[in-house]
Formats: structure tokens, C-alpha cells, sequence
């Protein structure tokens, strides 16, 4: 029951493609650890660099060639700041539940190293874990709206809180693990959407979560679930210093 509960959630949800309801443009270059991850041609999820030659992303977004495109605000424009770079290994948490989207967390090694400048730079991963109705920010390239299709050709910026686990999991009964946890508004209004997925949700400077599924987007009393990424620190480390 609880798999067919989620499956349905994400049949109106979001899969490997969400984006920002109710956010703005954000400043240029403002988030310089976004990247966006490619098939070669399109955007297709978000992903975070945490270290010249790493980045973290959903594992939802899993593709056997994904190319990452760091320094890049405008997907139509060459502004000059942008760097390609293919994949050379792309490694999904071993427990992630393509069912319930636990563990919903991969890494990608990059084939070179990022050059690291004003437009590219990494975030750090969390030194603790997040607390209720801290401040964060979430971006994206994901949907713009919350029924039909709009995908952006800018970066799109929203800061939003932390939401009490006990709430989440009010919100979404049977569903969350201890792995996730929720950021956003229950009023609704504003979220993560299609086409964020993988993306970073950044507090006080440290990647907190990963965008990794929700009902709808911007919906009342369903707010975005991510991957809580202090739980995989560990797993991070020790991926990043065997390969």
C-alpha cells in the first residue's frame, strides 16, 4: 500500500524533472555550486558541486551518460562562464528504493576537474543537520507553474524554511523516512517543481537537502520533500576517496 500511495504521488508529482513555483530570477552567478545536469542536449535535473570533481545529485536522476554543465544562468545564451564537462562514473546510493525514494542520492565524478572561479564554485557539505524554520534557498531550472508546463530558460531562486519533521510527516502519512525531510510552505504557493530534481537546497551556506519528490507542486499542506543529506556524509566521503 505504501509504494502504491507514493507511485500515485508521483504520477501527478515529480519524477527526474521538477522546477521553482513562486521564486524569482536568481542574481547571476549567485549560486555557483548549480549544475545542470544534461543528456547532451536538454536539462533534465539539477545537481550540486561539492568538490572540484564531484557532484551530488538525486539518484532518481540516474542516467548511464549525463553530461554536467557548471557556471551556466540561461540555458539559450553563451555568456562565456559556462564548462561542459562529461561524466566519468555516476555512483547511486546502494540502498536507494526506486519504490519510496529512500536514499534518493547518487554522486557523478566529473572526467576532469571543475575550474574553480567566480561563476563555479562548490558548497560544503553539512556540518550538522538542518532545524526547524532555518532559512534556506532552493534552485532550479524546474516547472514555473503549477498546472501545465513552463519551464525556465534562467535560474530560478527560492528561499524558503525547514519544515518540522513532525508536520512532514503529517503531511505525507506513511510516506517519509528518516532520510527525508521537508522545506518549504504549507500554505503552499511556492516550491520546488518538475525539472529540480537533484538540485540543492542550501542553509547557512552548507547542502542540506537534495530535490527529490513531492505532491504537485506549490500545493497547500504538501510541501517539497528531500534527500537529507547530513545522513551521507559518510557515504560521500568514503565514495569521493575510493574512486
Amino acid at each position: 500500500m505504501k509504494t502504491l500511495i507514493l507511485l500515485a504521488l508521483l504520477e501527478v508529482a515529480w519524477a527526474s524533472d521538477e522546477k521553482v513555483v513562486g521564486g524569482y530570477e536568481c542574481p547571476r552567478h549567485s549560486a555557483p555550486y548549480q549544475a545542470s545536469l544534461s543528456d547532451g542536449y536538454f536539462h533534465f535535473c539539477g545537481g550540486s558541486l561539492i568538490s572540484s570533481q564531484w557532484v551530488v545529485s538525486a539518484a532518481h536522476c540516474y542516467k548511464s551518460r549525463i553530461q554536467v554543465r557548471l557556471g551556466e544562468h540561461s540555458h539559450s545564451s553563451n555568456e562565456g562562464s559556462e564548462q561542459f564537462i562529461d561524466s566519468a562514473k555516476i555512483i547511486k546510493h546502494p540502498n536507494y528504493n526506486d519504490n519510496t525514494l529512500d536514499n534518493d542520492i547518487m554522486l557523478i565524478k566529473l572526467s576532469r576537474p571543475a575550474a574553480l572561479n567566480s561563476y563555479v564554485q562548490t558548497v560544503a557539505l553539512p556540518s550538522r543537520c538542518p532545524v526547524a524554520d532555518e532559512g534556506c534557498m532552493v534552485s532550479g531550472w524546474g516547472n514555473t507553474i503549477t498546472s501545465g508546463t513552463a519551464m525556465p530558460d534562467r535560474l530560478q531562486c527560492l528561499r524558503q524554511p525547514i519544515i518540522d519533521d513532525r508536520i512532514c510527516k503529517n503531511a505525507y502519512p506513511h510516506l517519509m523516512t528518516e532520510n527525508m525531510l521537508c522545506s518549504g510552505f504549507m500554505h503552499g504557493g511556492a516550491s520546488s517543481c518538475q525539472g529540480d530534481s537533484g538540485g540543492p537546497l542550501v542553509c547557512g551556506g552548507q547542502l542540506q537537502g537534495v530535490v527529490s519528490w513531492g505532491y504537485k507542486c506549490a500545493m497547500a499542506d504538501h510541501p517539497s520533500v528531500y534527500a537529507r543529506v547530513c545522513r551521507y556524509n559518510s557515504w560521500i566521503q568514503g565514495v569521493m576517496n575510493s574512486n
